[in-house]
């Protein structure tokens, strides 16, 4: 991939100091994930130009936006950048079509240009009918068209998204993520998207890249980063498992790897400590294994819909996590609180060098 935004920013902040770098192309979507409070916006307010980093580079296309060396820094309004701020700030006494024609009037474009093209914005994001419309009388889904439209209407390179289904209630979130991936597509332009959420950045964003107190500490495709999660704190934010113990020779060639509730068995060869990695869909839930070599035995902690799955975390006594569907979940009569077999085969199991760690927090 070549890309189109480069970006680097160093940024003291009060905890820590951000020290991040991406790379996204010309049509991708990135999604910048990771807690609350990791520094993701930070990062994407240095892009837009909201704030000026200490030090790094901020590159699009052959453009140069910021640059410590030489002293370069491109004020936002000279970027070619769109901003979908969280809370979406739109302007409560101006209707639909008022809000996204407002960057075009700060940028001096004529009354009917601007209407022209507010009109054609809204019709392309399919809220043409709402262009009288006060934000308080729209919807969550609603308002963040607008806000998207608005984003788009000086036709930015870059389109920047600040936790966009944050503000959404459970009713009309699936649906939302749904339309927002659709019209993300058809935009067809370079965005970075900040989210909080793994659910949220695996469902909009081409690759994810994993911010930890200020640093990208992996990125990747979402199936990859369940698959083969780069550090522990990767593993517990995407929602695999990551599990710890010593390991040796097992039968048959196999490697076993002792744990805290109990042992394992892994293809890889491996000795001493060691971490080990099983995506969710690897677990079978009860007694049905098929060649599975591996059975750990627990209580059910939490069951988690997600969408068209759902997440059981038991606790073995190390916290473990299986994916079903939802029609598995209903036949298996599934309750918190009760006892459980998982069983997975050896060759899902992925050692990786032990590192202790920290829980990612809830």
């Amino acid at each position: 991939m070549d890309p189109a935004l480069v970006a680097r920013a160093r940024v003291a902040l009060r905890d820590f100091t951000l020290d991040a770098a991406v790379e996204v192309g010309s049509t991708e979507t990135m999604a910048v994930a990771g807690l609350s409070g990791a520094g993701k916006t930070t990062l994407l307010r240095a892009i837009a130009g909201l704030l000026r980093p200490d030090d790094g580079l901020i590159r699009f296309g052959d453009e140069t936006w910021f640059d410590a060396a030489t002293g370069v820094f491109v004020p936002v309004e000279r970027r070619s950048v769109g901003v979908v701020f969280q809370h979406f700030a739109l302007f409560g006494h101006l209707d639909a079509r008022a809000n996204v024609a407002f960057p075009l009037e700060a940028a001096g474009v004529g009354r009917r240009e601007r209407r022209q093209r507010a009109d054609q914005l809204l019709d392309r994001l399919g809220i043409a009918p709402l262009a009288r419309a006060k934000p308080a009388s729209l919807s969550g889904g609603e308002r963040q068209r607008v806000a998207i439209a608005r984003a788009l209407a000086r036709n930015p390179g870059v389109l920047l998204l600040d936790e966009p289904l944050s503000n959404l209630d459970p009713a009309t979130r699936a649906q939302v993520t749904g339309e927002l991936r659709e019209l993300i597509a058809g935009i067809a332009r370079t965005t970075v998207i900040v989210t909080h959420a793994y659910e949220d950045a695996a469902a909009l964003a081409e690759r994810i890249a994993v911010m930890e107190r200020g640093r990208i500490v992996q990125t990747a495709t979402a199936d990859v980063l369940l698959a083969a999660p780069a550090t522990p704190f990767v593993a517990e934010f995407a929602g695999t498992n990551f599990l710890t113990g010593v390991a040796g020779p097992g039968p048959d060639g196999l490697t076993e790897v002792t744990l805290a509730g109990g042992s394992l068995l892994a293809v890889e060869p491996a000795s001493g400590p060691v971490s080990v990695t099983i995506p969710p869909w690897a677990i079978v839930i009860g007694s049905d294994g098929g060649s599975a070599r591996n059975a750990l035995t627990g209580t059910i902690t939490r069951i988690t819909p997600m969408g068209s799955r759902v997440r059981v975390t038991t606790s073995t006594p190390a916290p473990v996590t299986a994916e079903i569907t939802r029609a598995a979940a209903r036949e298996l009569d599934l309750r918190t609180g009760s006892a459980i077999t998982l069983r997975f085969k050896a060759a899902e199991c992925r050692i990786v060098p032990y590192e202790p760690h920290a829980p990612a927090g809830p």
